[in-house]
């Protein structure tokens, strides 16, 4: 029964993993399971595990069957076997290992990605080379003093990982490579393509529990022919970019039309100014609203609710006074939900 229950979880994931990418490995599946997560990836990447088996909830018999399940659904699917390269973010650049044993079986099967039969070639090619492609080198801010595993001095300000532990920028040889700060894409890119050598400098944050990127080291020269580059075609990506402006905010206007046109064609008596702002405020790009959701941009008939419930419940209602008058969350909702379905009623 035990194995029943895990061999439909596995298919579901799979199933999940090969609808949104075309293709799907055991990682994929691990993650749709939800017993991987992206900071696990990450620390085993960057040498901080030694194995991914080490992460999951899991003994080693049970590690074995998502490989098995996912094989036979795969090949009970017609799906094309191939075998992607796991590398680590290390200077070393290793191969990652997946289970304790390290038996070469169980390696190949966690290193398999299956591919649906029917994706072009030009796909499954684009597909190969971004899994073969070996991660970025990542250099960490360390939050607190750490000791440098080769040469033992305790005072760097950034480390790499390595078999031995921590290591500074000078035992590393990176020591020559300068830090450039995030937040200009194109010298960021531009350097990062000029420079032999390069690495993410990422620091962990507390408040949301992952590593964030801060800038990259790269080589002082692919550093100064980048800034060449930018300054002399520095007019014509401005331009570019005013372009991609005007581009986006005539997309976001015909998007709050089509979401205010659903609003009315839901609820013909809400007013049509109303139907506008609501629009509005739910599609607004970069906020996080719902409109912006992937539900809201399919116009989803829930969605389109969901938007119009928060205006009236913050327009219509005294919701937000009962909040700052100290009533909790749900108590506020509770007591203003006959107002909101009186409102809604009006407007159908």
């Amino acid at each position: 029964m035990a194995q029943n229950g895990l061999r439909s979880r596995v298919v579901a994931a799979a199933e999940e993993a090969l609808e949104r990418q075309k293709f799907v490995s055991p990682v994929d599946v691990c993650i749709g399971l939800g017993w991987l997560h992206s900071r696990h990836l990450d620390n085993w990447r960057q040498g901080r595990a030694d194995t991914l088996e080490s992460f999951l909830p899991v003994q080693s018999d049970r590690v074995a069957e998502i490989t098995e399940h996912l094989e036979r659904w795969a090949r009970g699917k017609g799906l094309t076997p191939s075998e992607a390269e796991y590398i680590s973010a290390t200077r070393d650049r290793r191969q990652l290992r997946f289970t304790r044993r390290a038996r070469p079986a169980d390696e190949q099967a966690w290193r398999t990605r299956w591919t649906s039969p029917d994706l072009p070639a030009k796909q499954q090619e684009r597909i190969a080379q971004r899994q073969a492609t070996p991660p970025d080198l990542v250099v960490v801010i360390p939050l607190k003093g750490f000791t440098c595993a080769e040469c033992h001095t305790a005072d760097g300000d950034l480390l790499i990982m390595d078999d031995k532990g921590p290591l500074c920028m000078t035992c590393a040889d990176m020591d020559h490579l300068v830090f450039l700060p995030s937040g200009d894409a194109a010298l960021t890119r531009r350097s990062k393509k000029a420079s032999r050598l390069s690495a993410v400098v990422v620091r962990w944050s507390r408040t949301r529990k992952r590593y964030e990127r801060q800038g990259l080291l790269v080589e002082e020269a692919a550093l100064a022919a980048a800034e060449q580059q930018c300054l002399e075609d520095e007019e014509a990506r401005t331009r570019r970019r005013e372009r991609d402006r005007e581009r986006r905010a005539h997309q976001d206007l015909g998007f709050q039309a089509s979401f205010a046109k659903e609003i009315l064609r839901m609820y013909p008596r809400c007013p049509e100014h109303r139907a506008e702002a609501i629009a509005a405020h739910a599609a607004l790009r970069g906020s996080g609203r719902v409109g912006r959701s992937a539900a809201g941009r399919s116009l989803d008939e829930t969605a389109i609710t969901l938007a119009v419930v928060a205006s009236v419940r913050h327009e219509d209602t005294s919701y937000d006074e009962l909040l700052m008058s100290g009533v909790s969350r749900n108590e506020a909702r509770d007591s203003i939900r006959d107002d909101i379905d009186r409102i809604l009623a009006s407007w159908t």
